[in-house]
């Protein structure tokens, strides 16, 4: 059997050696347009940066290496640039002579990712690159190795925009972050948005939101908001889009969301050419659809299921959970699944759940707070989606809630999950359970609890806000027009309280819950405000005026 792969990388590198292993005789050719067809690209923000100091580090294999381990034939700097399915040939051109020639296939798996989607204005009088290859990162390193006190402006807060962000600071350069929307790294939602945001501006940065690049003159940017800003290099980090350009002229069958439609086997529309990776449309889990997932976890795990399809062993691919993890000057970033706005705008009703655990016992020295919010099907008590910033332990702890979807466990089921418990790494009730605890309480009526960003509405309807912190924690911050009651004195105090419906809050919702749970008892009518002040504060820090629509409820 002869098997021609089209590009390299995770999927195309992952599909070729497994392929090799469950078959020793077949004849695997794999066409790279670019120069290296085997580097580690999640890496290259840390080598711009200088915490990966060796460049050869990024270069997993080669075409030599990978011909002596695996017997593969791989051709670089060749591009396939047409396929013929009635003759099962394509065409495939030297990026270096222009010479074309044709190459027959039995299988044929197409890899050719994404491709950055233009996001600088104006001409090239500042070098300008993506951050997508070894050649982006020579480029960069080049540009400010030469340039003393260099200044540089990132296009895009998303993954790849805040990896350089970071970077660029590290190795000491001025950063101007420009985003096109209200805040930066939109996965996530506006009050768990609201700390990087913090976090990246304390580090120096200069973020500018609802913002876009009009042009460059001479050594300077030009902004939308109608500004200029200095700049010896403007990194693109204003997005991908799926490669669909070769699948598209070949006639196969594109999906919903832009992306080649595959099958469960990562089979296209013609059973004889597969697909993996960026450019290849998955199926959500959150509720069957097509979507993108530019994930490099999933292109590996695709490249050896579409391995195992051409061999004859094929297996179901899972849905997509979207599980991701960034890190920005010391703080974790990690999501799963669908946000509220996600659901908000399918118009899925849902129940929300805000903690601010910390990592470990907080006796034990070092402990970390993280801010943890978790998304609930408000029918089936399902998790929908999570998202968590903090320091040390949010990579396990959306770990284990990706596992908990992925194994179909109910929010109120995260209370009976035994994990492992020392002080120095978790606490009796690790932030999982007490999730799962306050998700409880939601599903049985013991609690009820309102949104930050509901908060204005309920109070305009004739709702009493009462802050049950103490009177220190009172006069340190507070919500406007709240009544300071502290929770110890609560019920001394019943009788001071109107008989309307009232709000109460602390500082992070555990005891507003307590508060809640005395005045439910004694005849009030009582909302939770979900995560308490500091959650407030937050999100109301993001906005001036919320995006997020009224939440559909039970």
């Amino acid at each position: 059997m002869k098997i021609i792969i089209v590009g390299g990388v995770a999927g195309g590198m992952s599909a070729a050696t497994r392929l090799r292993r469950l078959d020793e005789t077949a004849e695997i050719i794999v066409f790279e347009r670019g120069h290296y067809v085997s580097f580690a690209n999640c890496g290259l923000p840390y080598f711009v940066g200088g915490i990966i100091r060796n460049r050869g580090d990024l270069l997993l294999q080669t075409p030599q290496s990978l011909n002596a381990r695996f017997a593969l034939d791989v051709r670089v700097d060749t591009e396939v640039v047409q396929i013929d399915r009635a003759a099962q040939t394509v065409t495939v051109r030297s990026m270096l002579t222009g010479d074309e020639s044709v190459e027959h296939y039995d299988r044929l798996v197409l890899a050719a990712g994404a491709s950055a989607r233009a996001g600088a204005a104006g001409g090239a009088a500042i070098p300008t690159h993506t951050l997508r290859t070894v050649d982006d990162v020579d480029h960069i390193t080049a540009v400010l190795a030469e340039t003393s006190a260099a200044s540089a402006v990132v296009i895009g807060g998303g993954f790849i925009g805040l990896e350089a962000v970071e970077n660029l600071v590290h190795r000491g350069v001025r950063v101007t972050l420009v985003q096109r929307g209200s805040q930066i790294f939109t996965p996530l939602d506006p009050e768990m948005a609201a700390p990087v945001l913090d976090r990246v501006r304390e580090r120096g940065v200069d973020v500018r939101l609802n913002t876009t690049v009009t042009g460059q003159w001479g050594q300077t940017v030009s902004l939308s908001d109608g500004t200029t800003v200095p700049a010896d290099l403007v990194i693109d980090a204003s997005g991908v889009r799926p490669d669909v350009n070769l699948a598209e002229q070949a006639g196969l069958r594109i999906g919903e969301s832009g992306g080649v439609w595959v099958d469960g086997t990562q089979a296209t529309s013609d059973p004889l050419i597969f697909a993996v990776g960026d450019g290849v449309e998955k199926t959500d889990a959150v509720d069957g659809s097509g979507t993108l997932v530019t994930m490099a976890g999933l292109a590996n795990r695709h490249g050896r299921s579409v391995a195992d399809s051409i061999a004859g062993t094929p297996e179901q691919a899972a849905p997509a959970l979207g599980t991701g993890i960034l890190g920005i000057f010391g703080l974790t970033v990690a999501l799963v699944g669908w946000n509220e706005k996600r659901l908000v705008a399918a118009g899925r009703a849902h129940r929300i759940a805000h903690t601010h655990p910390a990592n470990h016992a907080g006796y034990f020295p070092g402990a970390e707070g993280m801010s943890i919010k978790l998304l609930i099907d408000a029918e089936s008590d399902a998790i929908l989606g999570a998202q968590i910033v903090g320091g040390s332990g949010v990579d396990k702890r959306i770990d284990v809630l990706a596992v908990a979807m992925a194994a179909g466990l109910g929010a109120s089921a995260l209370t009976r999950l035994e994990l492992a418990y020392a002080p120095q790494y978790a606490s009796a009730k690790d932030p999982i359970n007490q999730l799962g605890y306050v998700a409880s309480n939601l599903a049985q009526g013991t609690s009820v609890n309102l949104q930050w960003h509901e908060l204005d509405a309920a109070r305009t309807a004739g709702a009493v806000l009462i802050d049950v912190r103490s009177s220190g924690e009172f006069a340190a911050g507070s919500i406007p027009g709240a009544l300071n009651v502290s929770l110890d004195e609560l019920r001394d105090r019943l009788g001071d309280l109107p008989r309307v419906p009232l709000i109460v809050h602390c500082q992070v919702g555990q005891r507003g819950h307590t508060a809640a749970r005395i005045l439910a008892q004694n005849g009030f009518d009582v909302q939770n405000l979900d995560g308490g002040y500091r959650t407030w504060l937050a999100g109301t820090s993001s906005l001036v005026v919320s995006p997020i629509a009224e939440r559909v409820l039970v």
